[in-house]
């Protein structure tokens, strides 16, 4: 909660810990952390209760107390953690023995207990200054606001943002009128030739939104598409580069050309394809006329280009010709306001009449702004209920004087601000963070919430509870009320979140003045740093060259966290310059072998307060021996770093580590170090080899996320796994591989008998030989323990029954499948309308010997559907044939529909007539889904005859 209280609401526990723990404090010193601890609690509530006000209607006095506080909490806990850190201390291997080995523990003893005099020195030090600070403040009293209960994410969410991006009915004409300016109807010339359309508008309207909805509807009439998003100081080659990149699906040496070369490879490509593409948020005029030149080559195949933009001269300058329209977007009226406000709060129930009329003010107010409103409207239906009348008043009040063209920018923060001030100080914190990301970021939902934690800006609810599913639950929140909008996976789960450009904005403008964070991108003054720093955001977006390291910046002892986004790897400062670091991302930042400007990760050693250390796609071929100094380290990414073979033996020594992702499988921990790993929630990549090891996991009790491979399939080491995960309650996500080619059945036969899914088991994967029987067992006997399993991943399993597929598709949250069987005897499995109900991604390959059917009504959500196609078996079915059940069923198709063929003991013309009647019935999918239809031969006796299916090209 740094925004609000710096670090106060951390310091709190520590220094209760102080009190109760084992340091055998002096009772002054313990009567001076209590009076301390009690004051702290006291400035803590006024924090909140100051946080709670807009800075513009806040006493000068009481902003400059809250200042000096927060600053100071800082430097409380920097000493408070140096002293536990000295206390605790980082404990080498210390075999040695005698006299010396005496010497070396005597004097680390009495290095201890001056340690406690350290610190009864420094609580008495701080307590004075608080209560000179406090001399200087004329206390006030403030209305808190209250803190939003606890929730899930809201399921009208989903809706909403559908509707939104689609526009008809919200959006009136909008879409319409678009359409109408890009002239796609017709064969005359002007139809034929290129047409650029410029959407202006100021920021919240909705551009990007029409953009992409009319581009979504319309992309599948040209060769080939992009939608690229630019900002404020954009960097020009990565521009070009990532239009094509969307243009041709590919990257391949992209990054050694420079402008002039992709304008050139641009020309090319384009030379002879109709193509649509969209340049989104574009600021600045000689940019545009950069990309123009790229477009100038007029093919005369009907190509469309549409740029977004705020500014009006940027708009008259992309589109300068007559034949070139530009589309100003307006606000929505009053019905498409009435109706997007309404839908967020009241779904479709309609607006009681006691809120009618303010309902009509506050919209005026809005303007017709589509996210001042999702925003306000979010703000009044958070939680399960719709806030009372008088909170409805009181938000009006302060909405100020409306959304006009000349003040947009500052009414939207005011409107903004009206949110974020309704946080509940917590949320607030973690909004601000996302500050030090670039504006159109994707930022990935767990690395997100793994960094809040690292942070200390998640706190235990319940006792137990996993702190990252609290700070799950704080991200749903967030999403709840339109702070941050969510990015969904192939199953339509949230998995990532953008910050909205005007939410940027706002939150950026708020860390600068609450000092939370410092961005440096390479614009202006933005290199120089001044005062004390607490975060960096390092992202230098302007430069492909070298830029100037952080030399001359004092203050960067102090810095707590450090995040690196790619190209400003350049100007990272030295590790060893950092004393007190907490979190330190390097994500996706070259820092192997081939990079002149990895920094020495030697150096990481020292960063003894490390809690996050984010190294994910950094191409490391090493990992230190002093990781296992940082005693506090709860988080290591190493993720797709793909030279890493072996980790240190000092990692597994990391008692706080709550979260490893090694991800390789090349790791193999030695007999008694998994058990030290005590914390840990999060096991991923980890190869298993001796049993011992395989029962050390059943010590790891707070584990909800397993990922492992054993290094042969010897059934002692199953033995030993699967008693193990007897003791494993927690357990979210399973999957299990093996090295080993001649792996047997044997360690489901075990799951089945002697384990019991929990019932939050939400992902089962095993790559391995597998029965049915085991599944069939975890559900008759209990189905509820599957119940929310919403993937399942099986390879290699013996035979698939129609009982089976019936029992698998009762499973209500199932929404991945895949399923791959190796000996088949049922001859055909019926995909039945009663099951599988929220499939999103299905997958069942049974090979030539069984036929797949699905019935009239099945699978009724699926998007992408694959499956094998037994030629000979269908042909043999005289009833059917080659009629699966495809014309006018699986309504939901849009991604993909892939077809293997097993064409064993078929013939050339059988196999031919089964694709012909497959295409025939896919083509007339009314969404078009792509078509990959591929030839798999088995053997087969018959395999001397020359008209017998030969191996053909996927289609």
């Amino acid at each position: 909660m740094d925004i609000v209280t710096g670090a106060i609401a951390k310091l709190i526990p520590k220094l209760g810990e102080l009190l109760v723990g084992e340091y055998k404090l002096h009772k002054g010193v313990k009567k001076n952390i209590e009076d301390l601890l009690k004051e702290l609690k006291t400035m803590n509530a006024a924090l909140i209760k100051i946080g709670e006000v807009p800075p513009d209607q806040l006493d000068s006095q009481d902003k400059l107390w809250a200042d000096e506080v927060r600053e100071l909490s800082y430097v409380i806990e920097d000493a408070v953690d140096k002293f536990l850190v000295r206390v605790h201390g980082v404990e080498p291997d210390d075999n040695t023995n005698g006299f010396k080995g005496l010497m070396k523990r005597t004097t680390k003893l009495l290095k201890k207990v001056v340690d406690k005099h350290g610190i009864a020195h420094t609580i008495k030090d701080i307590k004075k200054e608080l209560q000179e600070v406090a001399a200087r403040r004329d206390r006030n009293k403030f209305d808190g606001i209250a803190s939003i209960p606890t929730e899930a994410i809201d399921p009208r969410l989903r809706a909403l943002y559908i509707e939104a991006a689609e526009l008809v009915g919200i959006y009136g004409k909008r879409d319409q009128e678009l359409m109408s300016l890009l002239s796609l109807e017709g064969d005359d010339a002007s139809t034929k030739k290129l047409k650029k359309v410029s959407i202006v508008g100021f920021g919240g309207l909705g551009k990007t939104t029409l953009a992409k909805a009319v581009y979504e509807k319309i992309k599948g009439d040209f060769d080939c598409h992009a939608f690229v998003p630019v900002g404020q100081n954009p960097n020009k080659k990565k521009v070009f580069r990532d239009i094509l990149m969307d243009l041709s699906n590919s990257n391949s040496d992209l990054a050694l050309l420079d402008e002039r070369q992709l304008i050139n490879k641009l020309h090319k490509f384009l030379e002879n394809k109709r193509y649509l593409v969209i340049i989104d948020d574009v600021w600045d005029e000689g940019l545009w006329k950069d990309i123009n030149l790229a477009f100038s080559n007029r093919n005369n195949l009907g190509s469309r280009l549409i740029i977004t933009t705020r500014i009006f001269g940027v708009s008259e300058s992309c589109c300068s010709s007559a034949d070139d329209p530009v589309y100003e977007i307006e606000p929505l009226s009053i019905d498409d306001s009435s109706k997007l406000f309404y839908t967020r709060i009241f779904s479709d129930s309609g607006c009681p009449k006691e809120f009618e009329q303010v309902s009509k003010d506050i919209l005026k107010k809005c303007g017709g702004v589509p996210l001042a409103i999702i925003t306000i409207a979010s703000a009044l239906a958070s939680g399960q209920q719709v806030k009372p009348k008088h909170e409805w008043d009181i938000l009006l009040q302060s909405l100020g004087s409306g959304v006009t063209k000349d003040n947009s920018l500052v009414e939207m923060r005011r409107i903004l601000s009206f949110s974020y001030y309704n946080l509940p100080s917590h949320l607030k914190t973690c909004l601000l963070y996302l500050c030090l990301y670039p504006e159109d970021s994707e930022i990935y939902r767990d690395r997100l919430i793994w960094k809040w934690v690292a942070e200390g800006f998640v706190h235990h609810g319940d006792q137990g509870t996993s702190l990252f599913l609290v700070g799950l639950n704080y991200f749903n929140q967030l999403i709840n009320r339109s702070m941050i909008q969510p990015i969904y996976d192939d199953l339509g789960q949230v998995h990532a979140c953008r910050v909205h450009d005007m939410v940027l904005d706002l939150i950026c403008n708020l860390s600068h003045e609450a000092k939370f964070a410092k961005l440096l991108d390479g614009t202006g003054d933005s290199m120089s740093l001044h005062g004390n720093v607490r975060r960096l955001s390092l992202q230098d977006r302007n430069k492909d060259d070298q830029g100037t390291p952080l030399r001359n910046f004092t203050g960067i002892s102090r810095v707590r966290s450090i995040t690196i986004f790619t190209s400003a790897i350049n100007i990272m400062p030295a590790l060893s310059r950092f004393e007190v670091l907490r979190a330190l991302d390097l994500s996706d930042c070259n820092l192997g072998e081939s990079s002149s400007l990895q920094p020495n990760l030697k150096g990481v050693g020292h960063l003894i307060h490390l809690r996050y250390l984010g190294l994910a796609g950094t191409q490391i071929s090493e990992l230190p021996t002093e990781i296992g100094n940082l005693q506090f380290l709860e988080v290591l990414d190493l993720v797709r770093n793909y030279e890493l073979d072996e980790l240190p033996s000092t990692l597994f020594k990391l008692r706080r580590l709550i979260y490893l992702n090694v991800w390789f499988y090349k790791v193999v921990p030695t007999p008694g170090v998994l058990q030290n790993l005590t914390s840990i929630e999060v096991l991923r990549g980890i190869l298993v080899s001796l049993n011992i090891i395989a029962q050390e996991l059943g010590n790891l009790a707070r584990l909800r996320e397993l990922q492992i491979r054993f290094k042969d399939g010897s059934l002692d080491l199953y033995e030993g796994f699967v008693k193990s995960l007897c003791n494993l309650h927690h357990i979210e996500s399973l999957i299990v591989s093996c090295n080993s080619g001649e792996t047997s059945f044997e360690l489901m036969d075990l799951l089945g008998e002697q384990w019991v899914p929990p019932v939050h088991l939400r992902e089962f994967a095993s790559y391995m030989p597998s029965q049915l029987s085991a599944l069939r067992g975890w559900i008759k006997r209990d189905p509820s323990h599957l119940s929310n399993l919403s993937e399942l991943i099986l390879t290699s399993v013996k035979e698939v029954q129609q009982e089976d597929v019936e029992i698998i598709g009762g499973l209500q949250s199932l929404r991945r499948l895949w399923i791959t069987s190796t000996h088949q005897t049922q001859r055909l499995l019926v995909i039945g309308a009663d099951g599988f109900r929220c499939m999103v991604d299905f997958e069942l390959y049974c090979g030539s010997a069984t036929q797949i059917m699905f019935e009239s009504g099945a699978l009724p959500r699926a998007e992408e559907v694959c499956f094998s196609l037994g030629v000979r078996m269908a042909k043999e079915d005289g009833n059917r044939g080659f009629d699966l059940g495809l014309q006018g069923n699986l309504l939901s198709l849009r991604r993909r529909v892939c077809v293997w063929m097993c064409c064993g003991g078929a013939r050339v013309g059988e196999a031919k007539e089964a694709e012909a009647a497959v295409r025939h019935a896919l083509d007339a999918h009314p969404n078009h889904p792509r078509i990959s239809i591929s030839m798999r031969p088995s053997i087969a006796e018959d395999a001397h005859d020359d008209d017998l299916c030969e191996d053909e090209e996927e289609n």
